[in-house]
């Protein structure tokens, strides 16, 4: 009887000091409201120990009621206070209810004192018990629908929070013969089931109650709604209601909710009698619901039996959960709802939410199909959704978007916020009620994946925010083959959620009609706080994994259970036959009818012989493409400017365009620094970056730049928000106020995230191809926390999902003494899933660059000046398509006098230099040059720098590959014939194992059809990115400077 002993520990009132702290806020003095007496109390309060604490405040609300009406409090309290406010001393002022009357001896009235303290000592145990239920009331609720919530499956110790009858496996408590009954309170003997409950709440004298009290009258207090009209109820009734309340299907986690009016709200939506009542319409069309949920799961293990496809089984019911999320939802004013969940469930979810056409689904599963689209594709539980349709409850349209997926759990959370708040922004959502975002998750990712903390911290930051997100959980208990009290160290696999305040339902996932009225409140929830909030659906999976793998190996007695378990909808259709809502013949119609629908498509799938993974895309851009998803041309106009805009953008970069705004002396000095340098007709890497940035904005499209620190740079050196230095937090950012009818511009710093940020920003990306979104990491070094999004999202996004995406990576880059860790941001890596091939010399036609950028994954450069970093940018917008862009950013470089470039390179007519050739001494006569070396990057002006010192510049030509993929085979195959005469080189400032060296070899000698070899110079290979060591440091970089201009560095290796 584990249960039954630990019941009551659970419902533990809280102690006298923790019930001071979190007592509920006192009424207001009641002397406006009424001219009653005054208490005159002749004995010092400081001598009624019942009269203090949490006591007196009970008192007083009490006093405050007598007050305004005499009759509202019981006779005993009217004689109590007649005394007092008489000149009695509190102890004496109580009379027994045999003999109440106002005395004027109130000698006789001393011995009655201990009952006094009885009276409020049992009205504070009143009020404890029911903020015991408030609080820890889920712990008893019956959540589990296998009803193996007491069983112990080992001697296993167990933890203190595993003692909950709710732990999450429903495995760890007693016996199976010591399970207590599931329905105590719905038993036909409630009295008896309240005095048994009663019995368990007393054990150890923590309230005082016993079995006489559950007939005394009890005045409820303002923090509970169980009384409904009645502000009084006997404590049978209160235990009882409080048991319906919290202990049946439904178990409610909330106070730990800072916020009175929140808490309020919710105990409302749970406590008040009567409130989860279903008129018939609803009752039937859950149950058209579940039987589309569930016939279409039996539906295709009949049809395809040995194809997995991660079924729904054992949790059909979230079908109409979020049927009904969204029905409630479009009521409240939602047009557009974004998903995203995993592969469990999703072929139902995307044929009974988004209503995706069968057929599209069924052909999924034919072997013989034929891919039609470009890419590689994906399996068919990964696939995203997008559509526009009329929502039949509200009959409102409704958009509905599932968002693509790998395999990776919870990857897409941050995916689906970060395109949710690019709707919310094009629409001017400004507060979330037309565009909303929905996640599923399992149970063990929920709780084991750290994507999903960090997610939930982007909740509520002001550029981050989408107003609220409802998260349901498919809890099956397991993950995979992993019991929870190995996969987890919390009670629940939603704890992670209470860090943001986030309400917390759980239900019993195999009471429909219950799962429905919390999906309301859910919905109901965001509507009216715009705040997360959390369904756990407690259910169980009948099927292994996936529908091939055997999960009796591992969990032989919970399936063992399982295999005996009613499906739902056979139980809920026997308690509608068994109400009257349906009728035997109309259940077994409504099944008939989805069948045939399944039928029906099954046979039009067949004609199907071609797979469109066009038709599943998530975020199509309309008007962007041709109708067949073309680019419209295969050209990009020239991203220069005029000399007039330069100077304007430039004037707006170097002021403050703002009145009696005070910024810091220091910036003062960078701001007349860029004034002069406009006057001088140039740009350093921060207003290369601000000419870019301003004159997209100023043609209408939004830049979003986000990341660690970005408003002032890790270096110090964008300044993009101005700070006023005597009034708090009053900002100016100058790049909103270039013209009347340019574009917003966002700049935000982010949480301390990789990961979520960047999962965001991609998001974000999908929603418009009319917008720069840029990515800054701190340190290029610290992008492979991201690696996930990189991976998954990024590089292959368009080959697995036809999915085109233009967001763009900054990540600072160069070795500068600064330690592995904030050197190099493994361009490696990026080279390494570069798509192209390179032993294949591309065939070269005019539009040659720009066909070579759409048929890449993504687009890699390396700029060594500020100029070309600004017509890369620029171009990103101006290309008919879109590609994500990787820029390896400098940092001394940003402020190196050399690396600047003229208003002359950013003129109309000018455009991205992909390599810029020699353009010195060397190129006068190439004949005569003995070395060509190509590089790329700030090792570029160490170069220049020390071939000048050897007076070298005749011999020694330097090309700098700024675009490394894809890769300018067709300029570089021109100058290495223009120097024709030249040994090749390839130098860098990275070791040989990692940065650019593998990637471009090979297709430098692909150029020159392996004419030459092409020698290496730069550090050798290791482990680590760079030293830790200033000498070192410097000693590596003498060497590879030799090894760069010793002509005769490489004969050994002749």
């Amino acid at each position: 009887m584990l249960r039954l002993r630990t019941c009551a520990a659970r419902l533990r009132p809280l102690g006298a000091s923790q019930a001071a702290r979190t007592a509920g806020p006192r009424r207001p003095a009641a002397g406006a409201k009424t001219s009653g007496p005054v208490r005159c109390y002749a004995a010092p309060v400081a001598s009624e120990p019942f009269l203090n604490g949490t006591s007196s405040n009970y008192v007083e609300e009490m006093y405050f009621a007598w007050l305004e009406n005499p009759k509202s409090v019981h006779k005993s309290w009217d004689v109590f206070f007649r005394n007092a406010n008489a000149g009695a001393p509190p102890g004496a002022a109580y009379q027994s209810p045999l003999g109440l009357s106002v005395a004027p001896q109130l000698s006789s009235l001393v011995g009655a004192r201990p009952n006094v303290e009885k009276l409020v000592e049992d009205h504070l145990a009143v009020q404890s018990l029911i903020r015991a239920y408030q609080v820890m009331g889920h712990h008893n609720a019956h959540l589990d629908p296998l009803g193996i919530s007491c069983v112990n499956f080992d001697d296993a110790p167990i933890r203190g929070h595993q003692v909950a009858q709710l732990d999450p496996l429903g495995i760890m408590d007693a016996d199976l013969d010591s399970c207590v009954p599931t329905d105590i309170i719905t038993s036909s003997d409630k009295l008896d089931a309240v005095k048994d409950r009663l019995k368990l709440l007393t054990v150890g004298g923590f309230y005082g109650l016993d079995e006489s009290d559950l007939e005394k009258v009890f005045r409820l207090p303002t923090t509970t709604f169980i009384g409904g009209s009645e502000s009084a109820l006997p404590l049978k009734d209160i235990i009882r209601r409080l048991e319906m309340a919290y202990c049946q299907h439904i178990g409610v986690e909330f106070m730990f909710i800072n916020d009175l009016e929140q808490c309020q709200w919710i105990r409302q939506k749970f406590e008040t009698p009567g409130v989860m009542q279903f008129s018939l319409e609803e009752k039937r069309t859950l149950l058209a619901r579940m039987v589309r949920s569930t016939r279409f799961e039996e539906f295709l293990q009949k049809k395809w039996s040995a194809e997995k496809r991660f079924g729904l089984e054992g949790c059909e019911s979230l079908i109409p959960a979020l049927k009904t999320i969204i029905d409630m939802s479009s009521g409240s004013g939602v047009e557009y709802v974004i998903m995203g969940m995993p592969h469990r469930g999703r072929l139902n979810v995307l044929a009974n939410v988004i209503r995706k056409e069968l057929e599209q689904i069924f052909c999924q599963f034919d072997s013989k199909l034929e891919a039609a689209d470009e890419g590689s594709g994906d399996v068919k539980y990964h696939l995203g959704m997008y559509h526009r349709r009329i929502n039949r409850v509200t009959d409102r349209n409704i958009t509905l978007s599932l968002v693509a997926n790998p395999s990776h759990l919870e990857a897409a959370d941050p995916v689906v916020q970060g395109k949710t708040k690019a709707e919310q922004f094009y629409c001017g959502d400004d507060d979330g009620n037309r565009v909303m975002s929905i996640l599923i998750h399992g149970d063990a990712a929920f709780a084991g994946q750290g994507i999903v903390y960090e997610t939930f911290h982007l909740s509520d930051l002001p550029s981050y925010t989408t107003h609220g997100t409802v998260h349901v959980v498919v809890n099956n208990q397991i993950g995979f083959t992993t019991d929870p009290r190995m996969a987890r160290s919390s009670p629940y696999p939603t704890d992670v959620a209470r860090v943001v305040n986030a309400p917390i339902f759980h239900v019993n996932a195999d009471d429909p009609e219950a799962v429905i009225y919390v999906c309301k409140v859910a919905a109901e929830w965001r509507a009216t706080f715009h705040k997360d909030v959390v369904v756990d659906l407690v259910c169980y999976r009948r099927m292994g994994h996936n529908e091939m793998d055997e999960p009796m190996f591992t969990q032989p007695l919970m399936y063992k259970q399982i295999k005996k378990q009613k499906p739902v909808l056979l139980k809920y259709a026997e308690k509608l036959i068994a109400d009257g809502s349906v009728t035997r013949q109309e259940y077994e119609e409504e099944i008939a009818k989805y069948d045939k629908i399944c039928e029906e498509a099954h046979a039009r799938s067949k004609d199907e012989k071609i797979l469109h993974i066009k038709h599943w895309l998530d975020s199509p851009w309309p008007g962007f493409f041709t109708l067949d998803g073309q680019p419209k041309s295969m050209s990009c106009p020239s991203t220069g400017l005029t000399e007039e805009n330069l100077n304007h953008i430039g004037q707006v970069a170097s002021s403050v365009p703002v009145e009696d705004f005070t910024i810091h002396g220091g910036l003062s000095r960078i701001l007349k620094g860029r004034a002069a340098m406009v006057g001088q007709r140039t740009v350093d890497w921060a207003l290369g970056e601000y000419m870019a940035f301003g004159s997209l904005l100023k043609e209408g499209i939004h830049v979003r730049l986000s990341g660690q620190d970005v408003e002032r740079g890790t270096f110090s050196h964008r300044h993009h928000v101005l700070h006023d230095q005597n009034v708090d937090k009053r900002i100016c950012i100058p790049m909103n106020h270039l013209a009347p009818d340019q574009a917003p511009y966002t700049v935000c710093n982010s949480s301390l995230s990789e990961y979520g940020v960047l999962g965001f920003e991609l998001g974000f990306a999908m929603a418009s191809p009319n917008a720069l979104i840029l990515w800054e990491a701190q340190f290029g070094d610290f992008h492979n926390t991201a690696q996930c999004i990189i991976d998954q999202f990024i590089c292959p996004g368009q080959a697995k999902w036809v999915r085109q995406n233009g967001i763009v990576l900054l990540l600072p880059h160069g070795m500068e003494g600064m330690g592995p860790e904030h050197s190099s941001a493994r361009p490696e890596r990026f080279l390494q899933m570069c798509n192209d091939d390179p032993d294949i010399m591309p065939a070269l036609s005019d539009d040659f660059a720009v066909r070579q950028l759409y048929d890449c994954n993504w687009i890699v450069v390396n700029c060594s000046n500020p100029g070309n970093y600004f017509h890369v940018i620029r171009r990103q917008i101006l290309l008919p398509f879109r590609k994500p862009l990787i820029v390896f950013t400098p940092k001394s470089l940003l402020r190196h006098p050399e690396a600047r470039s003229s208003f002359d390179e950013m003129l109309p007519g000018s455009e991205f230099k992909r390599l810029i050739p020699e353009e010195g001494m060397a190129a006068q006569r190439p004949e005569e040059v003995k070395r060509l070396i190509f590089c790329t990057g700030k090792v570029y002006y160490e170069l220049i720098k020390e071939r000048k010192n050897r007076d070298m510049e005749a011999t020694v030509a330097i090309a700098r590959v700024e675009q490394l993929s894809p890769f300018p085979f067709d300029q570089v195959e021109a100058e290495s014939k223009r120097f024709a005469n030249a040994d090749l080189v390839w130098c860098q400032e990275e070791h040989k194992n990692q940065g650019y060296y593998d990637y471009v070899k090979p297709r430098i000698r692909t150029t020159i059809q392996r004419a030459k070899p092409v020698w290496y110079a730069g550090r050798g290979p290791a482990a680590a990115p760079a030293t830790g060591n200033k000498n070192t440091h410097l000693l590596e970089l003498r060497r590879l400077l030799d090894s760069a201009f010793g002509l005769d560095a490489f004969q050994d290796q002749q």
